[in-house]
């Protein structure tokens, strides 16, 4: 079934045409991203999908029995509306349905019952019932717990900017349509959320269309990719890899074409410069197909912009931390920045011997408890965890912004900070772009300290082309004013570089110059960012914070450390079931494994055994597999107590047990199939 359908639809810009002669459709259970670079209108064009914008062109039209449901990258919400009924502002009877039983049902465990009370549960239920809505209500439950929303009568107004985000999109997904329009739907959602989604837009039978940067998602959940570039909408089946093949490949085609059209042009030229008489007809067409090769629009290849700066070399001392710990009061929703809160009291001050707290004061929960570290030169480490869970506390506390409640932060000599932050502050809005950059530095100085960059070809490979440098900066969207502000950090040459989710509202494209940065980057670097893929490609180890105030550490990249938590998770699951069967499973031990009595047929009996056909062991064989017998339960559990030394809040230790790690797994790796080349014929 069609459930989109898109016809010759164009939008103009505030300087030229966004896209035009837009054509494709939506089939039932599709899921598609959008791509292409910042400024290209992929937002615009979700929007005007959505209905928000009318199109200059061209038409819109969604399918009746489906219904739409858009996630917007800003929502727009009501502050005085409570969670719940901005969640179930949508006109679907099956959700008016579920929001009356779930008032019904906040009333009863909060006001004393009554006759109509009862009468109204009765009525609800008998509603449930009929709609047959029980599974569809365990579904929005299930949704609405995994995102974190359990308070639904909290008002939207005092919310933080991440949890608006959340709801929003609790709203999409439980709404009773058949398109989702997402638009950078793992914005200000932390990895293990971003995990969940993933799953979900994977399973569900709904069709998707979503704009989104993070590759790792594209992969996963998306079986078609649209890019728009050069204001044309163009469709490659596949996911994001697929996508990239095909690019690949559609680029040496054009490179090889524009070749062979530069080689017959030289000769047309030469024949045109003669002054050939155009009076014939076939000279006519000849002098025409050339001007239409000259003037055709010519093959623009990625422009594949890299670049490493000569920084400031770091001294013996780069960064200590001792014993630093930071409490928050409980409860409390923060954002990335917390200059605002209270120290917590100290440990000496005088408190009553009851509590531990003076009366009325409120009760502080550890988000960083006793962590030290000392960082070496070159260490590229990423921060891992939950939101909420302190991780730009952590990064406010080291650069400065803030001061931990007890311990030292030591800073080197020559150390020089460059932070990304999430909410960048700009003092003087009245600058232009190109003003505001070269208040920094007018060029940037290459690793070879040879070549330079000018801010003017800086701005241009970050997306700031043309009239745009020449543009105050309060003229510039959110996402814009984000990228501007990590260009002059870049060109500010820090030589330890602290970013604070710098893949918000940046597209794919940025991002893959930013990353090669990053590879190539000779300071220290310490990374949050929701984007696995990002994180792959830039850290090698990471800072785990934990529920409980405590930081470990993990040697290797954010996606072996999400694969070894599930693995972790499972081995937990299955101890468990094994447990609970065994204490049920007594007596069994003393069976043959022959089967029941014992009996097994022997070649003797007139049926040849297999193993009697193999060759038998040689003496040095029998010799080598019972030391492998030996070998390989010791280096398993050797792994066993690696594993728990690498969940330590001491990173050296960490980093060293990681090391060991993987020298067992090659081990273990060339000793498993021995051992069963060997025990077959054992």
């Amino acid at each position: 079934m069609n459930i989109l359908s898109i016809n010759n639809l164009a939008k103009i810009g505030r300087e030229k045409p966004l896209f035009t002669g837009v054509t494709f459709g939506i089939q039932e259970g599709e899921k598609a991203a959008l791509i292409g670079r910042n400024g290209t209108g992929k937002s615009t064009l979700l929007a005007t999908i959505a209905g928000v914008l009318v199109p200059d062109e061209g038409t819109v039209v969604i399918n009746k029995e489906a219904g739409v449901s858009y996630l917007p990258q800003t929502p727009s919400f009501n502050p005085d509306d409570t969670i719940r009924e901005h969640i179930f502002k949508n006109n679907s009877p099956k959700l008016a349905v579920i929001r009356e039983y779930e008032e019904i049902c906040e009333e009863m465990g909060t006001k004393e019952q009554s006759a109509g009370l009862q009468t109204r549960y009765e009525q609800i239920m008998h509603k449930m019932d009929s709609g047959d809505l029980w599974n569809y209500e365990a579904q929005i439950s299930s949704i609405l717990s995994t995102l974190g929303i359990t308070d639904m009568t909290r008002r939207m107004g005092t919310l933080s900017g991440g949890m608006c985000k959340k709801v929003a999109l609790a709203q999409v997904l439980v709404e009773d349509t058949k398109l989702l329009l997402l638009d950078e739907p793992t914005n200000h959602l932390d990895i293990t959320t971003i995990f969940w989604l993933q799953n979900y837009l994977h399973d569900t039978k709904r069709s998707i269309l979503m704009v989104t940067h993070d590759r790792w998602f594209l992969d996963a959940v998306c079986t078609n990719i649209y890019e728009l570039a050069r204001n044309k909408l163009k469709l490659y089946v596949g996911n994001y890899s697929q996508y990239l093949e095909k690019k690949e490949t559609e680029a040496e085609i054009e490179a090889n074409t524009e070749r062979r059209i530069e080689s017959v042009l030289r000769f047309e030229r030469e024949w045109l410069l003669r002054g050939p008489c155009a009076r014939g007809t076939k000279i006519k067409a000849r002098i025409q197909r050339d001007e239409q090769l000259i003037n055709r629009e010519k093959f623009q290849a990625d422009k594949g912009f890299t670049f490493e700066v000569k920084g400031k070399r770091l001294g013996g001392k780069v960064l200590e931390l001792h014993g630093i710990s930071k409490n928050y009061p409980k409860g409390y929703v923060g954002t990335n920045e917390g200059e605002s809160l209270p120290l917590a009291p100290a440990a000496s001050s005088a408190t009553p011997s009851n509590g531990g707290h003076p009366r009325n004061a409120p009760e502080y929960v550890p988000v960083i408890k006793n962590f030290s570290y000392i960082f070496t030169k070159g260490q590229k480490i990423g921060i891992f965890g939950d939101n909420g869970s302190g991780k730009s506390t952590f990064l406010n506390i080291i650069t400065g912004q803030i001061a931990p409640d007890s311990g030292t932060v030591v800073v080197g000599e020559n150390t020089k900070f460059g932070y990304y932050t999430q909410n960048p502050v700009f003092k003087n809005t009245n600058l232009t772009v190109l003003e505001y950059i070269k208040e920094t530095a007018e060029h940037m100085t290459l690793n070879d300290g040879k070549k330079e960059v000018s801010a003017t070809k800086f701005l241009e490979e970050f997306g700031f082309e043309g009239k745009i440098q020449h543009s105050p900066v309060s003229t510039l969207s959110g996402g814009e004013r984000k990228r501007l502000y990590l260009v002059r950090l870049l060109l500010e040459n820090p030589n330890f570089l602290v970013l604070d989710e710098p893949t918000n509202d940046f597209d794919i494209f940025t991002m893959n110059i930013l990353e090669q940065f990053l590879e190539g980057y000779q300071g220290c670097l310490l990374l949050v960012s929701h984007d696995r893929y990002f994180m792959d490609k830039t850290v090698d180890s990471l800072f785990i914070m934990e529920e409980d105030g405590n930081i470990s550490g993990f040697v290797g990249k954010c996606s072996e450390y999400i694969d070894y938590r599930e693995e972790k998770r499972k081995e937990e699951k299955e101890d468990s079931s094994r447990t609970s069967a065994n204490s049920t499973a007594g007596g069994v031990a003393g069976v043959s494994p022959a089967g029941e009595g014992g009996e097994q047929r022997s070649a003797s009996q007139g049926e040849t055994s297999p193993s009697s056909q193999k060759k038998k062991l040689s003496f040095k064989e029998q010799k080598e597999f019972e030391q492998l017998n030996e070998e390989i339960p010791a280096l398993e559990a050797e792994q066993k107590s690696l594993e728990e030394k690498m969940a330590s809040s001491d990173f050296e230790k960490v980093r060293v047990a990681g090391e060991r790690y993987k020298e067992i797994e090659a081990l273990l790796e060339e000793k498993y199939p021995r051992w069963e080349e060997l025990a077959e014929r054992a």
